[in-house]
């Protein structure tokens, strides 16, 4: 796999920039001076983080608010982008949303929600962001996929079933791309503390949480700007995901009897809260509403 001014200023877009994973890669981004372009739904929050990476030394920062599951909303902003720098070297895409329930009372368009954001919207950074960097003949493509994208959790079957969708595609685009000056690759990460968790929708009667080992979204991202220096395929954070992984495909059996009393004692929270959507349908959603105790 290549290098792309490995050490030296790039032009970087990154989706989910303005909060958790995708907040920290674009601050680690500007202290290195890299120009950015940031992607979210909260203009507010990005003009905020702009204003920060300015500060850490950032070359430019372009402010592109966009749902990357709205596809012409997500072309205008790659096109912002490019506008202003001229190129696109890296697009890191962080942007995802999630939901927990049992599979059969999540209601179908909170299931379908989470399938457009995480899967089409994916679709969408990965056909733009390609074409792009096949016009240059170079550029780094970097998913975010996850440790559920390897195995199944119960409650959270609308991420699962998204971020199993998110490596398939990974590893097609890794396979058309093989012999070519294109890198695509992707960052697996386990329990991640960010907000996704909390901004989650719930009909479970409580709100998820990273599971253990918990790392800081930190981290993930200056592991993630190693990757950009130095592109690989996957990149698996967390010491725990090989042995949870083997567990899933050696033993299945054994994994689906553990499984569910695991993710309820160290997945999930204790206070109860009523059916909500969460973040799905609106970036700044309501608080999480308390369930009646009565």
């Amino acid at each position: 796999m290549s290098t792309i001014s490995a050490g030296g200023p790039r032009n970087v877009l990154v989706t989910g920039a303005s909060s958790g994973i995708g907040r920290e890669v674009a601050l680690a981004l500007a202290e290195r001076g890299d120009a950015l372009v940031l992607v979210a739904r909260r203009h507010a929050e990005l003009e905020d983080l702009a204003v920060r990476c300015r500060l850490l030394g950032a070359s430019t920062v372009v402010v592109a608010p966009a749902d990357v599951a709205d596809d012409e909303a997500w072309t205008d902003a790659f096109a912002e982008g490019l506008g202003e720098l001229g190129r696109i070297d890296v697009v890191v895409h962080a942007a995802a949303v999630a939901a927990y329930g049992r599979f059969d009372e999540i209601p179908g368009e909170v299931f379908d929600r989470v399938q457009e954001v995480n899967v089409r919207g994916t679709a969408n950074v990965a056909r733009t962001s390609l074409r792009h960097f096949d016009d240059r003949q170079r550029g780094h493509l970097v998913l975010f996929g996850s440790l559920v994208g390897k195995i199944g959790t119960p409650f959270l079957s609308p991420y699962v079933t998204s971020k199993w969708a998110v490596h398939g595609l990974a590893r097609t685009l890794q396979a058309e791309r093989a012999r070519g000056p294109v890198d695509v690759s992707l960052v697996e990460p386990g329990g991640v503390s960010t907000t996704i968790y909390d901004k989650a929708a719930s009909y479970l009667g409580v709100q998820g949480k990273p599971p253990p080992p918990v790392y800081g979204a930190e981290r993930v991202a200056a592991a993630t700007v190693r990757l950009i220096d130095r592109p690989r395929r996957e990149l698996p954070v967390g010491v725990f995901n090989p042995v949870i992984s083997a567990g899933f495909r050696l033993f299945p059996g054994v994994y689906d009897r553990i499984v569910a009393p695991l993710v309820t004692r160290l997945a999930l929270g204790d206070e109860p809260v009523a059916d909500h959507p969460g973040n799905l349908f609106q970036s700044q959603p309501e608080p999480v509403p308390a369930k009646d105790r009565r």
